[in-house]
């Protein structure tokens, strides 16, 4: 009987990418860069492993949404007691802390397992143009063209 190939994950050279995240629109954006987190873009990929590489993303406050979302999209968080909700629009978060809007999206798109927080850890988002990643040398990341021309 033959057995499939795996791919060892000790071997694996993972590439950094740099995303500019200003004027994206963020499913898109988010998209994007859940499939290279996820590893969909070799010919190496297996769902049940780590194949995928590293996405700093930079810019994170000028991401764009369409429509009326900046102040109708609403982002809840709870701290876990009784009344402990509290919800924000897009805009207000943006002001606030830009670079969750941007994770919040691309943890939705990963696996909600082990796996997916694993993948989530090779995320790193950046609010200015900034970020302390040079010393890997990161490549710049090219986004679907249809994307970037919506």
């Amino acid at each position: 009987m033959n057995k499939t190939p795996l791919p060892s994950t000790d071997l694996l050279d993972r590439q950094w990418y740099v995303v500019d995240a200003a004027d994206q629109t963020l499913g898109r954006l988010a998209s994007e860069v859940a499939q290279v987190l996820r590893g969909k873009n070799k010919p190496t990929f297996t769902p049940h492993l780590d194949t995928g590489d590293f996405v700093v993303v930079i810019n994170a406050e000028k991401v764009r949404v369409s429509g009326n979302k900046p102040t109708q999209k609403l982002y809840r968080r709870h701290s876990g007691r009784p009344g402990g909700m509290k919800t924000e629009t897009f805009a207000h978060l943006q002001a606030r802390l830009p670079e969750r809007i941007i994770e919040k999206a691309v943890k939705g798109m990963l696996p909600h397992n082990a796996l997916g927080r694993q993948l989530f850890r090779k995320l790193k988002v950046y609010k200015g143009a900034e970020h302390p990643h040079a010393a890997q040398q990161p490549q710049a990341l090219a986004l679907d063209p249809a994307a970037a021309a919506q």
